[in-house]
């Protein structure tokens, strides 16, 4: 008998990511530098931020692996305390091997977030893969679960209260706002 969704979720200890399209709705924005020269930005969703957090304080780590190299992206890791930062990876299983080998986790402990083809050889490899609202069809179609929210709009707080409720923390995050009803579902 192959396990739940609920079952897959409850096992991650590190929660991996792509970028664009995931922790961003995929746009890539060139501004003019200081110097004239165009400097590639993009937008993070806050919701997202704080549950990332909240994995941190849970001591569930966190990471991302990117085919795009992106100072926005860097800058924005480093404030949400992510384990691994991996950017200008392309090909990402080698990537993945070095960071659970780092970790010291097993495949079934690593949850995956993905939008585009390039994700699905990552989601074939863990044990919770999961794909955004905005995700290719494809996509959608391999992964354990898919989220209610698009990239950069709440994609990764959704994958992270679906992975806390599924260990059993959720009440404790609600608890630490003083929230008592639980909150809608």
């Amino acid at each position: 008998m192959s396990p739940t969704v609920d079952d897959r979720a409850a096992k991650v200890k590190l929660l991996l990511m792509d970028v664009d399209g995931v922790m961003t709705d995929g746009r890539l924005y060139n501004l003019p530098g200081p110097d004239g020269k165009m400097v590639e930005t993009k937008g993070f969703d806050s919701q997202d931020g704080i549950a990332l957090q909240w994995l941190n304080w849970k001591g569930i780590r966190t990471g991302v692996i990117s085919g795009r190299v992106s100072p926005a992206t860097a800058e924005r890791c480093r404030q949400v305390k992510m384990s691994y930062v991996y950017q200008g990876h392309i090909e990402k299983i080698p990537i993945l091997e070095e960071i659970m080998a780092d970790a010291g986790v097993s495949a079934e402990e690593v949850g995956y977030i993905g939008d585009d083809l390039t994700d699905v050889v990552v989601m074939h490899r863990v044990g919770f893969a999961v794909a955004t609202a905005n995700a290719r069809p494809e996509v959608k179609g391999e992964a354990h679960y898919v989220t209610a929210a698009p990239g950069g709009s709440g994609a990764v707080r959704d994958a992270i209260e679906f992975i806390l409720k599924a260990k059993g923390l959720w009440q404790e995050i609600l608890q630490k706002y003083e929230i008592r009803g639980g909150g809608a579902h």
